[in-house]
């Protein structure tokens, strides 16, 4: 016979699962963002300095998105990288 502290455990560790998934997808996918952002990036303007491959690792999946839509246009690579 359970009890309702053992329902109690149980219903945390599903919600803790599902929100352990959940965070392992958003990361992956920011993770994937990010390299293929760094291949489009090596590829059209040649091996990334230092302080590209910094703010790639450092960017979030918003950020990334906009760099990886400013790729498209920009002439440098520093204008992938600056603020709008």
């Amino acid at each position: 016979m359970s009890t309702i502290a053992d329902e109690w455990i149980r219903e945390g560790e599903k919600k803790g699962l599902l929100e352990g998934i959940s965070q392992g997808l958003s990361q992956g996918i920011s993770q994937g963002e990010m390299t293929l952002l760094k291949r489009q990036l090596t590829r059209r303007f040649g091996t990334l300095p230092a302080w590209a491959e910094a703010k790639l690792n450092q960017a979030g999946q918003l950020q990334l998105e906009a760099w990886a839509d400013r790729i498209l246009d920009a002439v440098t690579l520093e204008s992938v990288f600056e603020e709008q």
